[in-house]
Order: C-alpha cells, then sequence, then structure tokens
C-alpha cells in the first residue's frame, strides 16, 4: 500500500462539457439565460459558458457556485442553514463562498469529482438547473 499519495478521481472533460449542454437544455427549458460552470475536484475551472442574455455578474457568480459546491461537497443552498451554526458563519466571510442555490457538487461513486453552477435565474431555478443536468448526465443527485 502506498502511503505517500492518494489517487483523485476527478471529472473527464467531455463528462463536464455534457453537463454545460445539458444545463443549457435545462434552462432553455426554463426560459431564462445562464452562466454554467463546471470544475474539477480542486475546484478548478474544466468548463464554462455564459448564454447571450445572461448578465455578466452571473459568470464569477456560477464559477464561485462551482467552486462552493466542490469544497466540501455540498450543495450551496445547503449552506444557508449551515452557516447558522456559529461555528461555521465565518465561512461565509471567504472570498469565492456562494450560500445561494444553483452549486451541486459532481458526485460519481461517492467521490466528488468537481463541481457544477448556475447563475441566472433564483437561486431554487438555478439549484434545479444544475439538478437536472446533472441527473442528464448520469452524476449522483443529492437531494
Amino acid at each position: 500500500m502506498n502511503t505517500r499519495t492518494l489517487p483523485a478521481a476527478r471529472i473527464h472533460r467531455d463528462a463536464a462539457a455534457a453537463l454545460v449542454d445539458a444545463a443549457r437544455a435545462a434552462a432553455r427549458d426554463a426560459g431564462i439565460d445562464v452562466a454554467i460552470a463546471v470544475t474539477d475536484h480542486t475546484g478548478e475551472l474544466k468548463a464554462f459558458e455564459r448564454q447571450d442574455g445572461a448578465p455578466f455578474l452571473t459568470a464569477s457568480i456560477a464559477v464561485d457556485k462551482a467552486w462552493t459546491a466542490t469544497s466540501f461537497g455540498v450543495s450551496t443552498r445547503d449552506w444557508t442553514a449551515i452557516l447558522q451554526r456559529p461555528m461555521a458563519a465565518q465561512l461565509a466571510h471567504r472570498p469565492r463562498f456562494v450560500a445561494v442555490g444553483g452549486g451541486c457538487p459532481v458526485v460519481e461513486g461517492g467521490q466528488v469529482v468537481g463541481g457544477i453552477g448556475i447563475s441566472g435565474g433564483d437561486a431554487e431555478q438555478d439549484h434545479r438547473i444544475a439538478a437536472q443536468a446533472l441527473s442528464a448526465v448520469g452524476f449522483d443527485v443529492a437531494a
């Protein structure tokens, strides 16, 4: 057994692109223009798209939602409740940290392999689009 390194599962570029495509379709069905970001297991950007009608600020918000979801493997909409705990409240002050729905971890086989962030609708719309994209591509979807 190797005690110096650990293997890291990470999202493949083709899967990241498929998530962008699936999120674009879900956003079209919802009737909104969004920014879509997919990060790898380290939170670094893997794939991105901002639809023509999405406001410019949605770009950085989508990336930060994906980054936040990847960081602990928790969806961004769940962070609102977590931040009510005194020991977690300080996390809200971290740069890039977003506690608004629309970011979901990308999980396969129980391992976080990346994150997806959607920005352009309200928090529930963004979350639904992210969850629909994950489901369409065959990744685990948290409740």
